[in-house]
């Protein structure tokens, strides 16, 4: 048996060098919550021969519901085109219920941004936003991820989350005074993760492929991903987390006891 690809990753290996085809150490989290927008929510366009585009939400192709078919375990989809966190924390999380014990996760994926940063008089924010009574957060993106965040720890106090970070997208996709706000939030995502407990990036940006024309060619139609690459971004995400958990071992250990009320204390193993 081949021990070393279960054991922690070597200096030289970074996280996608190997994409796991179970989504890996993934595994160890049984249930795993994902917020996002279109592009977690796994919505695909339309487009008919007359010129007609349409978009269309679809969770069971999402790279969310791939993820879950691969690693075997449970993925909730809280995600919606177009969604913001602004809106998620206002109004759609209550609506839909996701505030609700009964879906607390042992791991929650954030991969919000792109709809809250295209308004050009958009703030990203800082950790400066942040409160310890979170309704006093201030209401720019980072206020309010933490917002979600801060409520999330209080419905599952020993939960982890991780941030996903914006893939690298050239123009014409993406412009350059957007793109410079994708690198705000990029910093940020790093923020967050030094700021809070139990929270990691996953840094498509630095480690993910670009999404150039070439990229765009095979795994878009349009203005998002096909079912293909809703696939291969199931494929990173569950590498990504995978190559965290290897390199964290002692930090994930008891994710078998989150959700309980039960702890294994090592000062008291020997």
């Amino acid at each position: 048996m081949d021990l070393t690809k279960f054991l922690p990753p070597d200096v030289s290996e970074k996280p996608l060098d190997v994409l796991k085809d179970d989504g890996g150490f993934t595994s160890v989290f049984r249930t795993v919550a994902v917020i996002g927008d279109s592009l977690a929510a796994g919505d695909l366009e339309s487009l008919t021969p007359e010129g007609v585009r349409d978009f269309h939400d679809n969770h069971d192709i999402s790279w969310a519901q791939f993820l879950a078919r691969m690693s075997g375990i449970t993925v909730y989809n809280f995600s919606r085109g177009n969604m913001t966190a602004k809106e998620y924390w206002e109004t759609f999380a209550d609506e839909k219920g996701f505030w609700d014990k009964a879906k607390a996760a042992q791991a929650y994926i954030f991969a919000l941004g792109c709809n809250d940063l295209e308004p050009e008089d958009s703030q990203v924010g800082s950790t400066g936003d942040i409160s310890a009574d979170f309704m006093e957060n201030k209401p720019t993106f980072a206020g309010y991820v933490a917002k979600i965040i801060q409520r999330y720890k209080e419905i599952q106090p020993d939960a982890v989350f991780f941030l996903v970070t914006m893939p690298r997208e050239p123009e014409p996709f993406v412009p350059k005074t957007l793109a410079a706000r994708y690198e705000e939030h990029r910093t940020l995502m790093y923020r967050l993760a030094e700021f809070f407990t139990n929270t990691y990036v996953i840094d498509l940006a630095e480690y993910g492929p670009a999404y150039d024309e070439a990229f765009h060619r095979t795994f878009f139609n349009g203005g998002h991903l096909n079912i293909e690459g809703y696939y291969l971004v199931a494929k990173m995400i569950g590498s990504y987390i995978d190559f965290i958990v290897r390199s964290n071992f002692g930090k994930f250990n008891q994710a078998g006891l989150t959700g309980t009320p039960y702890r294994y204390c090592e000062e008291q193993a020997f």
